[in-house]
């Protein structure tokens, strides 16, 4: 099938979802399938312009018009699509849903091209609530014609259990992992200290990912260790990711005051490659969300749980994965505002058996090749 994969923006080398984005790309072309990444970005001048794996389809031009061109504009993605013979378009939600949009795809529709489009999270309309004006704006402007513009499309990807979204069915699928880009978990001789525990949580930190949480948590912990005078391992937690400064002076430093935690919460901001695998292989448990309640949304399956499996080290998590669930490697948290029970970690670890590649085994069926070709059979 010839493919156009859709991108409402361009990509960060850095950037989870654009990496996210490349992977699923893979997987398609893994499965036979003629595949286009369709994207929106600067060229070195300033321009803003529209691409096609790499070739500029349209050049906006620059300025306070371009910019307004860029998102009414979209008939030089319909005129790519039938000139190439496109078959399927692929897009992936950007919350952007506008007349201009009903109108391409209703094109797209008429001239006998199929079209889904991801939602990478749902429901995500509490996820806006503390954004700035402009982003509160734009979501009350996609709430005004989502349902219409799904009307215009096969159906919608989606990792909850929704059946049904904004009014139009659902092909339902888990995130995916790309093996090639995951290495295994080597815990180094520092992880393997009885009197030390270290955990990991990987995440452009917001509100939903809770890793306030796993704070307060620690420092309950180092409260009622002092109070008990008895040995215990020391708690060090290694948050990798971008942390914004509203979320640091509001959110952590409060807490990291309150229980003087300074030297047991390390901030390594962003790590890539070999440096994010060794703070990995230096902790023996990893954190996902535990706040996702915050955002309204029960039932998800996250890319970070499966790369946390992918490496093979057991993790904690808050709301509903059903491929997760019931796995020996998993915690699961209650999805409240109560403190991570640190004490509960430290007797789970203290049990545990399992090596990194039995884990990763449990894996081998949520590749990006497996799970995008489910959206393809949906369609056929």
């Amino acid at each position: 099938m010839r493919i156009l994969f859709l991108v409402y923006h361009g990509f960060s080398e850095h950037s989870g979802i654009s990496k996210k984005i490349h992977y699923q790309v893979k997987g398609l072309k893994e499965n036979g399938h003629d595949v286009r990444l369709c994207y929106y970005d600067f060229d070195e001048g300033g321009h803003r312009c529209r691409y096609v794996d790499g070739e500029i389809i349209k050049d906006y031009g620059a300025g306070s018009w371009a910019a307004i061109r860029q998102r009414v504009d979209y008939s030089c993605i319909y005129d790519y699509c039938v000139r190439e013979g496109i078959e399927l378009v692929y897009a992936r939600c950007f919350q952007n849903a506008n007349p201009w949009l009903i109108s391409f795809f209703k094109k797209l529709r008429k001239a006998g091209v199929h079209a889904v489009t991801e939602i990478p999270t749902y429901p995500y309309d509490e996820e806006f609530k503390n954004f700035d004006w402009n982003a509160r704006l734009g979501l009350k402007i996609d709430q005004l014609f989502r349902h219409r513009l799904y009307k215009q499309m096969d159906a919608l990807v989606t990792f909850s259990d929704a059946e049904r979204i904004f009014g139009q069915r659902t092909i339902r699928i888990s995130n995916g992992v790309d093996f090639d880009s995951i290495p295994l978990h080597q815990p180094s001789s520092v992880s393997h200290q009885p009197s030390e525990l270290h955990l990991i949580g990987v995440a452009e930190v917001h509100p939903w990912h809770g890793f306030d949480r796993v704070i307060a948590g620690i420092g309950e912990y180092y409260r009622q260790k002092q109070v008990a005078n008895i040995h215990q391992p020391d708690v060090y937690f290694h948050i990798v990711g971008g942390v914004h400064p509203f979320h640091m002076n509001n959110v952590f430093k409060p807490l990291l005051d309150k229980y003087q935690l300074y030297d047991k919460v390390v901030f390594h901001g962003q790590l890539f490659g070999d440096e994010l695998t060794n703070v990995f292989n230096q902790c023996q448990f990893a954190i996902g969300s535990l706040g996702r309640h915050r955002s309204g949304i029960t039932v998800i399956k996250t890319l970070k749980n499966r790369e946390y499996a992918t490496r093979g080290i057991p993790f904690i998590y808050s709301e509903s994965d059903s491929d997760f669930d019931h796995q020996p490697y998993v915690l699961k948290a209650p999805a409240d505002e109560s403190p991570i029970n640190i004490q509960q970690i430290i007797e789970f670890m203290n049990h545990f058996m399992l090596e990194p590649k039995e884990i990763r085994k449990t894996v081998e069926h949520l590749t990006w090749k497996i799970q995008m070709q489910e959206v393809i059979n949906s369609l056929i």
